[in-house]
């Protein structure tokens, strides 16, 4: 059969389909009955229609999404335990977490594919130490992952200073023979203190062109793009597709061919310490939008991460998520499956529109370093913050199990390992640090207060 089932049909215009709605609404407001705005200030239709749809073009990428497993090395052999077991059940991609210098043959040891991609998250600045990662992980695909202007956000200081951080980037990428990933910018860091969607686009936008700006003479080949996932499933979607498309938008504008890979976890922001199974229930439609939306590499955090320390069970169910999502949910090569997807499609355009208007003014402005510095991102961030927690606690914003249905039988003081809440040390720097923060603190605290 050639003819399509469609072709019986006449064709329902987007004007027919809003007088058809405004009939049926029997003189209520249509603007105010259904239509709805973000915090974003993106206004949600009740439809969207071919007529005022406008494809999106989206740089593809070039394989399926890889599944990242996260390791932090406190004890050498026991890291490279836990990174060839993984390997073995499914990972394909090992990320190291550590504080310190470690004995880098210990953790390279056995672990042979050249296949695997094996990334670093490294909470200190050394150039040697780092060349040495290089050099033993010469025939892998290695990802250093330096962001000096990350550990500024995060931590309101530079490593050592801004000229002598930027001066081992520098020597870094000059020396760097074996064509490793060295830079990253770290998205998540913005999310997880409570920034809108189209902020963390803009904000990873103007972070990046920082470093574009100040190694303009060599570009780096390519920069990870560090960026958490929430439970807003379509507009997460939009958020990774919108950010490719600014992306490409400013390389083609400096006419450099660096490449963004796109690394995604879920989000803490949202998760929560009693009724702790809903995390998983939330984690899966997040690693759902991850791959949807087109990243690279995902690496799913465990249901109970807020609360206890990593462990085989926690670690198992998170990886197993996202093996049947890509091995038994047909979620492969899914990147494109959002490709035409009116809804969406307009969320793309909107979120990169307001996003790239947001990184122009942060541009007219000095830049993103001098924003930080004037505490602009971060009250911007904060005021957010602030209404994203107003919703939250007046139960507008709803986390089943915590604000909305909660069991008052739960008891999870005896089970804490780790603790829970924001950290603040009172410290001198030279900015306000960003301060990751879950919406469900507050309320959790004065749960676990109860119990006692």
């Amino acid at each position: 059969m050639n003819d399509s089932l469609f072709d019986n049909f006449s064709s329902v215009s987007s004007k027919q389909w809003k007088q058809k709605i405004q009939f049926d609404l029997k003189g209520a407001d249509y603007n105010n009955t259904l239509l709805t705005t973000t915090n974003d200030g993106i206004t949600i239709k009740p439809f969207y229609h071919q007529d005022n749809s406008e494809n999106i073009s989206i740089p593809s990428i070039d394989k399926d999404f890889r599944i990242g497993q996260s390791i932090f090395i406190s004890d050498e052999q026991k890291a490279n335990f836990l990174a060839i077991d993984s390997l073995k059940r499914g990972a394909e991609t090992i990320l190291f977490i550590a504080n310190e210098p470690f004995d880098i043959k210990k953790i390279a040891n056995k672990i042979r594919s050249e296949e695997i991609e094996i990334h670093f998250q490294l909470n200190f600045l050394s150039e040697t130490f780092i060349q040495d990662l290089i050099d033993e992980f010469y025939n892998k695909k290695l990802y250093i992952n330096i962001d000096i202007i990350g550990n500024l956000v995060k931590s309101g200081n530079w490593f050592y200073n801004l000229n002598k951080d930027h001066e081992i980037i520098k020597n870094i990428l000059l020396n760097n023979n074996h064509n490793s990933s060295i830079l990253q910018v770290t998205a998540s860091n913005y999310q997880e203190a409570g920034a809108t969607t189209i902020q963390e686009v803009a904000y990873a936008l103007a972070h990046a062109n920082e470093y574009l700006n100040h190694f303009d003479k060599n570009p780096p080949q390519q920069i990870q793009f560090n960026f958490s996932v929430g439970t807003n499933y379509f507009f997460e979607i939009a958020k990774l597709r919108a950010f490719r498309c600014l992306w490409k938008l400013l390389t083609d504008d400096y006419d450099i061919k660096t490449k963004a890979h796109i690394f995604t976890q879920p989000t803490l922001r949202n998760k929560t310490l009693y009724d702790y199974n809903t995390n998983m229930l939330r984690t899966t439609t997040e690693c759902m939008s991850a791959i949807l939306g087109g990243a690279d590499t995902i690496s799913n955090i465990a249901y109970d991460s807020v609360y206890h320390k990593k462990n085989e069970f926690g670690e198992r169910i998170s990886r197993n998520q996202l093996l049947i999502l890509k091995e038994e949910s047909y979620f492969i090569n899914a990147s494109e499956y959002a490709n035409g997807s009116y809804y969406i499609e307009s969320l793309t355009k909107e979120i990169a529109d307001k996003a790239l208007a947001i990184f122009k003014d942060i541009e007219k402005g000095g830049g993103f370093l001098k924003q930080l510095k004037e505490g602009t991102i971060q009250r911007k961030i904060k005021e957010a913050a602030d209404k994203e927690q107003a919703q939250f606690d007046n139960g507008k914003l709803v986390l089943l199990g915590t604000n909305k249905h909660p069991n008052m039988d739960d008891k999870m003081n005896d089970t804490i390992e780790l603790y829970p809440f924001a950290k603040t040390k009172p410290r001198k720097t030279l900015i306000a640090p960003v301060i990751a923060k879950r919406l469900a603190e507050k309320m959790e605290q004065e749960r676990l207060n109860d119990e006692t």
